[in-house]
């Protein structure tokens, strides 16, 4: 085993740092985050920090690097309080990933890389229609972590999107069968794998897989 301490992570060449902390986390989230500007320029840029909130009221939550420098996302969605989250799948990582690089305002990453844009009812801003599971939001706050200036973005669920034979009768999504992707660090992306669900874990009570 090898062993960092907290010096010897500051001591490692910068990149190699942040790659070590960006993955030692574990796997992440890979989505696509679409939003439209006052001008009615299309954004979409790739996420690998969207979590669950809650669902009763239906909340999802991503981290928002520091605004020292242009983040066209945010000034888009605190101008129109929408934005989509779109699952990025396997067929079009590099696509998805491409949508990383620092565009101009003016430019839409849709177009750049070849996504296309949908509108779904009244969300003001992009879908993916590529992707097989997406979401429309509304945004409701944000807490700065000055730690690292950083921002917690807080969206309201208000339309979710999902083609036909993923949901399972019991509302479980299964990612396998959507093939979405998940996300190593910044820019190392796998495949997702159904290992086994479980039905809900009690004290002193044997585990039991649920049967599909």
């Amino acid at each position: 085993m090898t062993h960092f301490s907290k010096q010897d992570i500051l001591n490692l060449p910068g990149l190699e740092r942040m790659h070590l902390i960006n993955s030692c986390g574990g796997l992440k989230s890979a989505n696509l985050i679409g939003t439209i500007s006052e001008a009615g320029v299309s954004n979409l840029a790739v996420f690998n920090s969207v979590i669950h909130l809650g669902s009763n009221p239906p909340m999802l939550s991503f981290m928002l690097r520091p605004t020292t420098v242009e983040r066209h996302s945010y000034t888009n969605f605190k101008k129109n309080s929408h934005f989509t989250v779109n699952h990025i799948h396997s067929d079009f990582v590099n696509k998805a990933h491409q949508t990383s690089a620092k565009y101009d305002e003016e430019v839409s990453e849709f177009k750049e890389v070849g996504f296309t844009e949908e509108f779904i009812a009244d969300c003001k801003a992009p879908f993916v229609k590529e992707s097989k599971i997406k979401m429309g939001c509304k945004y409701i706050n944000e807490y700065y972590i000055e730690e690292h200036a950083c921002r917690l973005i807080i969206g309201e669920i208000q339309h979710l999107v999902v083609e036909e034979g993923i949901m399972d009768q019991d509302g479980f999504l299964d990612l396998t069968r959507a093939g979405s992707a998940g996300i190593i660090g910044l820019d190392g992306y796998v495949k997702t794998e159904l290992i086994e669900r479980y039905a809900y874990a009690r004290p002193n009570q044997e585990l039991k897989p649920l049967k599909p």
